[in-house]
């Protein structure tokens, strides 16, 4: 299964989570599955090149941020 650009960063995003606040993210994301089993996101209209840009700079600055603290 190939994934798309949006994909990948929300997966990196997540991967970068702290265990504990993976576990909570993937419970949530399973509960806001269930409400709507039948429905699938349409990533075309969702995320433009320069939110993908914007969204990856702010995340990465913001990890670099948590990594540098003691």
């Amino acid at each position: 299964m190939q994934l798309s650009a949006q994909e990948t960063t929300l997966l990196d995003g997540f991967r970068r989570l702290p265990p504990d606040a993976a576990k909570e993210l993937a419970a949530l994301v399973q509960r806001l599955a269930t409400l709507s089993p039948d429905c699938r996101i349409d990533w075309s209209d969702s995320w433009s090149e320069e939110d993908l840009r914007d969204f990856t700079a702010h995340s990465l600055k913001r990890f670099e941020a948590e990594e540098e603290q003691p």
